[in-house]
């Protein structure tokens, strides 16, 4: 059952919840997806059902511009709203969603307010961090095979002149076969709150329990960047599955009734460490 939560950005936010009704407060668990990512991708709705049997109050949604619709959350039919993103959206649409679980009356008794976890994937490793660093309602904060550093995926990727000049510059979505624009604003918003964007402050500054999940076999993310990671912040806990790609082995459409043993794996890790 989705939800829909207006954005600061002019775009709505599409939400659902996974838990047991019981009267009993529970464990809040928030899940962000990752760049070229959705909600509903692959295996993530089977993780969310696994959370809430395992007693958790977990919340998944998309980004107010990920380029998905409320209409067709599913890929990217809303690809001008693609290009328009950034991160300090993504960190104004999960503040949306924190706020939402916490003032929301008709969970009152479901949720535990003083147990507040976030879990990124990819990129959102990067925008759970920062946000669990800057918010003190967060308890806990997962990296689900998470980048490192923003900056070297901002500006280094293609030529900056270029793509200043064209305004535009696109990615192809190797699944869909979709150019996937990034508008110009991309770098310049990223400029302008780079000391807040930087991944290493966050970690480095974090007071809560951290912990990081790589897969040994991920080739989009480099299990380098979680060993920097724990690197910047010894005090978390670093899990390496063996195996495991960048989702864990699952892919999208996930048509089986079951969990990859990879991902299996990595949500019984986060069981643990949230318990």
């Amino acid at each position: 059952m989705n939800t829909i939560l207006e954005g600061k950005h002019n775009k709505p936010i599409l939400v659902d919840v996974f838990y047991k009704e019981s009267n009993q407060p529970k464990p809040i668990l928030i899940f962000c997806h990752g760049y070229k990512g959705f909600k509903d991708w692959g295996a993530w709705n089977l993780m969310a059902k696994t959370f809430a049997e395992a007693g958790f109050f977990f919340v998944k949604f998309n980004f107010s511009h990920n380029g998905g619709t409320v209409n067709q959350p599913i890929d990217f039919p809303d690809l001008e709203a693609f290009g328009n993103n950034n991160y300090t959206k993504e960190l104004d649409d999960l503040e949306t969603v924190i706020d939402w679980v916490c003032n929301n009356n008709a969970f009152k008794n479901e949720v535990d307010l003083k147990n507040i976890s976030l879990i990124g994937h990819s990129r959102a490793g990067g925008i759970v961090t920062i946000k669990a660093e800057e918010d003190v309602r967060i308890s806990k904060v997962i990296s689900l095979a998470g980048v490192c550093d923003f900056g070297k995926r901002t500006a280094t990727s293609g030529d900056l002149e270029q793509w200043k000049k064209d305004g535009v510059k696109y990615v192809e979505n190797r699944r869909t076969k979709q150019q996937m624009p990034h508008f110009y604003q991309f770098y310049e918003d990223f400029k302008q709150n780079e000391n807040r964007l930087t991944i290493q402050r966050a970690v480095a500054n974090l007071k809560i329990p951290y912990l990081i999940i790589h897969g040994n076999n991920d080739t989009s993310v480099f299990i380098d960047e979680a060993k920097q990671l724990h690197s910047w912040n010894p005090k978390s806990q670093l899990e390496i599955i063996e195996n495991a790609n960048h989702v864990f082995n699952t892919s999208h459409p996930w048509e089986k009734e079951i969990l990859s043993k990879e991902l299996k794996k990595a949500t019984q890790l986060c069981i643990d460490f949230l318990k």
